[in-house]
């Protein structure tokens, strides 16, 4: 089971942030820039849940030719086997192209997350890890540096991957103490 999902948009700054606390003692908020431009970096990812591990492609847009182009390096990362593509309902997962596309292709097979569900995606969680490690505190020059913070962070991320598993872990079992009490 595979999860491609997309991260967003990560935009190139080549500008200091702004101080963290205004004179007056409040913190500063930041407006976050949605602008379409250029220089916007679009990272897709996908993880293979029975292991962890992961694979990550950056693109200047977030459309169906860049998704083909994706779930091919997830093809390309598992020769073998059926390959379940856990994904939202974008509209470039579901156009007419990547349908095309995927006739070709029996292997993989796109599984849809109902609307409004997206808690159902095992790939979240790792893609909280994914912006700590990558994109926390950073700012980027340029969409060049964006790839190779995204290839350093994934590289990182899969050394120390492990499977991964929906809900909370059990929690530890408790050891009590016999006590043995003497009378004289």
């Amino acid at each position: 089971m595979v999860c491609p999902d997309e991260l967003g948009p990560v935009i190139p700054r080549a500008f200091p942030p702004a101080p963290g606390w205004s004179p007056d003692g409040h913190r500063i908020k930041n407006e976050i820039d949605y602008s379409r431009g250029p220089e916007k970096t679009w990272v897709y990812g996908a993880l293979r849940v029975r292991d962890g591990q992961a694979i990550t492609m950056t693109a200047t847009s977030r459309n169906s030719a860049f998704y083909q182009r994706f779930l091919q390096l997830v093809e390309e990362a598992n020769p073998a086997g059926d390959i379940y593509a856990i994904t939202d309902n974008l509209s470039s997962h579901n156009s007419v192209s990547t349908r095309t596309w995927l006739e070709d292709r029996p292997r993989i097979k796109h599984v849809f997350i109902p609307v409004g569900a997206c808690w159902l995606n095992l790939q979240e969680g790792w893609w909280r890890n994914f912006r700590k490690t990558a994109l926390a505190g950073r700012f980027f020059g340029d969409p060049g540096h964006i790839t190779h913070a995204t290839n350093a962070a994934t590289d990182q991320l899969n050394s120390r991957a492990r499977p991964w598993i929906w809900g909370r872990p059990a929690p530890p079992t408790r050891r009590l103490r016999r006590r043995y009490v003497y009378f004289l």
